[in-house]
């Protein structure tokens, strides 16, 4: 698995679309896919689907260990949220801390851990 962060707007999706050969039909956006293509899966905008996760009354950490038992592969793109001014809302507090914990999670299962900025990739870890 690999675990691709960045600021909004950084290239984040092209980088992962030119740096592994991802076609734009294997990238989900917002949402983790029920019915599965061939090739790797690529989700996008992972910081969206927690929050929408998070409001349906959802645990979004157990609904990812689900999904990496059986896309190990995969690659999840996400916004860094934690970064600015806190929220004064205590749910927008509750998900950034979430997102947080959940990236902090996958960055130590993943096999490379990439942010970008700018368009361009620094490895965190990993190749």
């Amino acid at each position: 698995m690999k675990l691709i962060i960045g600021g909004a707007f950084q290239g984040k999706r092209h980088y992962v679309l030119t740096n592994y050969g991802i076609s734009q039909d294997s990238v989900w956006t917002g949402q983790l896919p029920q019915e599965l293509g061939e090739g790797t899966i690529v989700i996008d905008q992972l910081h969206r689907w927690i929050f929408d996760t998070l409001e349906k009354g959802l645990e979004p950490e157990a609904l990812l260990r689900t999904f990496l038992q059986t896309h190990p592969d995969c690659i999840f793109i996400s916004d860094e949220v934690g970064c600015g001014i806190v929220p004064i809302e205590q749910k927008e507090r509750q998900y950034r801390e979430k997102t947080g914990r959940l990236l902090t999670f996958l960055a130590g299962e993943a096999e490379e851990v990439v942010r970008v900025t700018c368009g361009i990739g620094q490895i965190l870890k990993g190749n």
